[in-house]
């Protein structure tokens, strides 16, 4: 961004729009839609409000928040500045920090009007890190296996909040589907950072991929998205099929075991693959999630 656009209104806003990952909206939005449908079995206002929360103004502040405090790791990754993130003008971060705030406080507001004290737990919970993954003073991402176990916390407390919050009845099935998920984020996590690993050591920036390694993280990954496809294979039917959607992301991941350091930004090819897969496991698990709805209707 230049000097004489830095803070036009459409310069801003098309920054802000790069910062919130427009590509990973659905990630977030789709979990907590999912999961407040199949239990409430109805559309109501509470589901139309948290899906829209959950899909731009959820994003913007984790993605955001992000961009702002990694600032220094930024400019020296090639890969930033398009749908993996935007490497924020200083001038933009007071104005992203403030937009993500004056954005999330409206659908916070009614969520907190139509939850519970246990939704509005699961709910701080999850803003809780969203925040602090990124800013000072617990600023999670720098401490390795909290930055991927917080990961993916961003993406499974939504599914979390939609049950709670449409008051679901819990059994070791229905919890072993988010153990399943969990381990998802997880290895998807530990995945992404391994291609940060030069630019995040430059920046004296701690991950997991940095503090065991490139090659230790890759195998990481690989374990633990096949353990999430062994841990769906003891959820109700039909869930165990989604232990099948594991498989790309092993094939995705599974060329770079032998990574180094030295050369483990080339697993950027793997994560950009990566956001494809997501859409066919996406689609898949909305397949199943149909099924289970026709078997329990």
């Amino acid at each position: 961004m230049s000097a004489s656009s830095a803070l036009r209104p459409g310069a801003v806003v098309r920054e802000l729009f790069v910062a919130s990952r427009p590509v990973s909206w659905i990630n977030t939005a789709y979990p907590f839609a999912a999961a407040y449908l199949v239990t409430t079995r109805g559309v109501d206002a509470t589901l139309v409000i948290g899906t829209l929360f959950f899909l731009i103004p959820y994003n913007l502040a984790m993605y955001g928040i992000n961009d702002v405090f990694d600032y220094e790791s930024d400019l020296r990754n090639p890969r930033k500045g398009g749908a993996h993130g935007a490497v924020l003008d200083r001038r933009m971060h007071r104005i992203t920090l403030w937009a993500a705030g004056l954005a999330c406080a409206p659908f916070l507001v009614w969520l907190l009007v139509v939850g519970s004290p246990l939704s509005w737990a699961v709910l701080a919970l999850s803003m809780f890190f969203v925040v602090f993954y990124s800013a000072p003073p617990l600023r999670l991402k720098e401490r390795p296996f909290a930055d991927s176990v917080t990961s993916s916390i961003h993406f499974f407390s939504p599914a979390v909040y939609g049950l709670v919050l449409a008051g679901a009845v819990w059994t070791w099935q229905l919890a072993a589907v988010v153990v399943a998920f969990a381990l998802w984020g997880v290895a998807s996590h530990a995945f992404g950072a391994v291609q940060d690993v030069v630019a995040d050591r430059a920046a004296d920036i701690s991950s997991i991929a940095t503090a065991r390694g490139a090659r230790w993280t890759v195998w990481f990954a690989l374990v633990c998205y096949a353990a999430a496809g062994l841990v769906m294979l003891g959820t109700a039917w039909p869930g165990p099929l989604a232990a099948v959607l594991v498989v790309p992301y092993l094939a995705a991941v599974w060329p770079y075991r032998a990574v180094s350091d030295e050369t483990a930004e080339t697993a950027t090819r793997g994560w950009r693959r990566f956001l494809w897969i997501n859409q066919l496991a996406g689609f898949g698990v909305t397949l199943l999630l149909i099924w289970f709805w026709l078997l329990t209707a």
